[in-house]
């Protein structure tokens, strides 16, 4: 087995593994994927600032997202479909990230359920749930998430309309995945990852199949997901989801300031700056570039954390630097799983961390919670100068 070094050891590894329609799922965006490159493009325009004859030593990476202890400020993003990229996919990545200290999210999406994580794990994990029309399904699903003792929710406010991505349309990637005879032939040059599948019954979205009105089974599975979501979704909508669930709320897909203010008001706890991986609109700016000007909008009335395109410890110091108070990981941790499995995650874990820890002492810092714009070098108009 390779020495895992960096992420991307483990992405070279996971695209020899896995099925090229999940690898294509994971590594790719919509249209163009403009958005998608620029994501992790926009962090190497940001320099970090090297000091020297500071004492580097006991540094700590420890923090806090939404009040809760974290070894580092990282949490693994909600990703669906991630039991098809390893099995149990979900369960093994939230065990590696409870063994690891930090937050595991999942996907409403998911094969494995909210009751199979719950039952593989000890600590809490958060639960995403996309903005739905079935008032009935989506407070049972609260209310599920509620019976596993999940500490958060987490709220997708950016698909109410699916993004174009090219790559999934030709190779029949969808709920349920569409087989083409390319796409089987390709999954039986997989031969682990198939031996894999074949040993665990989870093979189906496990928080729809049997949950959702009409959807029995995966064959029904089609036509409930072409119909759930809400393209008439408003903020009084959310409003209506954040009763449902009375515990921390979290609101992913926050691109503008206008719409952080929005999110403020309904009583979100911390929103989450992210374009959906570059998954939804393309040619939006990257994360990276949107957070400054919505941190100005909402000031500390919020928390406020940054998705899409991290892909190092270097790109958590710097979101962090740039006034984020937290992160989130999917394609470096999905990497990770389709390599490695349980292991994969923590060695990407490990690794983020690893760069993380040993960049933010060459900066001349000792905590994360210290670190601020100080220890950065921000090219002028980097959040923007635009034209009216």
């Amino acid at each position: 087995m390779p020495m895992i070094t960096e992420i991307e050891d483990l992405r070279r590894i996971y695209k020899r593994r896995v099925p090229k329609m999940f690898f294509d799922y994971t590594e790719s965006g919509s249209w163009t994927e403009q958005t998608f490159r620029e994501n992790s493009s926009d962090f190497d325009k940001i320099y970090l600032r090297q000091r020297v004859a500071i004492d580097m030593d006991g540094r700590k990476t420890a923090t806090k997202m939404i009040g809760q202890e974290v070894s580092m400020p990282v949490a693994l993003a909600p990703v669906g479909l991630t039991g098809m990229q390893h099995f149990d996919g979900e369960i093994k990545a939230a065990r590696a990230a409870e063994k690891f200290g930090v937050p595991y999210s999942l996907s409403t999406m998911s094969i494995c359920s909210i009751e199979d994580v719950a039952a593989n794990t000890s600590k809490p994990f958060w639960m995403q749930v996309y903005t739905l029309k079935d008032d009935d399904f989506m407070q049972r699903l609260f209310d599920r998430a509620k019976d596993a003792k999940c500490s958060a929710a987490i709220i997708t406010v950016d698909l109410q309309l699916l993004g174009q991505r090219h790559k999934d349309v030709k190779n029949g990637l969808s709920a349920p995945p569409k087989l083409t005879p390319a796409s089987v032939a390709n999954m039986m040059t997989k031969v682990q990852w198939g031996m894999g599948m074949l040993s665990t019954k989870r093979r189906f979205f496990g928080n729809i199949v049997g949950h959702a009105k009409g959807v029995k089974d995966p064959s029904s599975l089609g036509s409930w997901t072409a119909q759930a979501f809400d393209q008439s979704l408003n903020w009084d909508r959310i409003r209506q989801f954040r009763k449902m669930w009375d515990g921390p709320l979290i609101i992913k897909g926050i691109l503008d300031p206008r719409d952080a203010l929005e999110a403020l008001n309904v009583g979100a706890d911390a929103i989450i700056v992210s374009n959906h991986g570059g998954r939804q609109l393309d040619g939006a700016l990257s994360s990276i570039r949107a957070l400054e000007p919505i941190l100005d909008a909402v000031g500390d009335k919020i928390e406020v954390h940054l998705d899409s395109g991290i892909r190092s410890g270097q790109d958590v110091l710097k979101a962090m630097a740039m006034g984020a108070k937290g992160t989130y990981i999917g394609r470096a941790y999905v990497y990770g799983l389709g390599a490695k499995g349980q292991q994969g995650v923590t060695d990407a874990l490990n690794v983020i961390h690893k760069e993380l820890d040993a960049s933010m002492g060459l900066c001349g810092r000792t905590d994360i919670n210290s670190v601020d714009r100080d220890i950065l070098m921000v090219p002028k108009g980097f959040s923007g100068d635009w034209a009216e």
